[in-house]
């Protein structure tokens, strides 16, 4: 709980809130811009010139016509946990049901991963088995003894002959 990564963990958030706080107290270049001193005379025009600029700054984040602000609303919510409106009819997706969807892909994918994996340990047995098998023949031909105890080398030419035309 209350041990060293846990300190060390305060200390990170405390140093990114200070340089946060630090980044916010200084002045952005685009508003020093007009903070010269300006000619008395013309004092006034500079003045007009540096509110209709922050206005016009403020006002691209509310430009377009009340659809297009619609469909911004709808393609990026707020809050990624708050239900989400689909485009054109309003169903709703409560954190509840995206997390079960969510759910349902993930054991999906496992089952899926599952029943490949099954599937190739299936062929690797079959594969071992067949392996083994044909191990079996061929040492049951090459171990033929005649009745002295002599290797019969009729069928081991045979077995060879076999192999070649294969």
């Amino acid at each position: 709980g209350r041990g060293f990564a846990f300190r060390r963990k305060q200390k990170i958030e405390k140093q990114y809130r200070k340089f946060l706080k630090k980044r916010r107290k200084v002045p952005s270049p685009q508003d020093a811009q007009f903070t010269d001193t300006y000619p008395e005379h013309l004092k006034h025009l500079y003045l007009a010139e540096e509110e209709r600029l922050k206005k016009r700054r403020r006002g691209t984040d509310d430009s377009g016509t009340p659809k297009e602000k619609l469909h911004k609303a709808v393609d990026t919510p707020p809050f990624p946990c708050r239900s989400i409106v689909t485009e054109g009819k309003f169903k709703k997706k409560t954190c509840n049901q995206k997390a079960k969807e969510e759910y349902e892909k993930i054991k999906a994918e496992r089952a899926r991963k599952k029943e490949e994996a099954e599937k190739r340990k299936q062929q690797r047995e079959e594969a071992q088995r067949l392996y083994k098998q044909k191990k079996m023949e061929a040492y049951k031909i090459l171990s033929k003894k005649t009745k002295k105890g002599q290797p019969n080398l009729n069928l081991q030419v045979e077995f060879l002959l076999q192999k070649i035309q294969k």
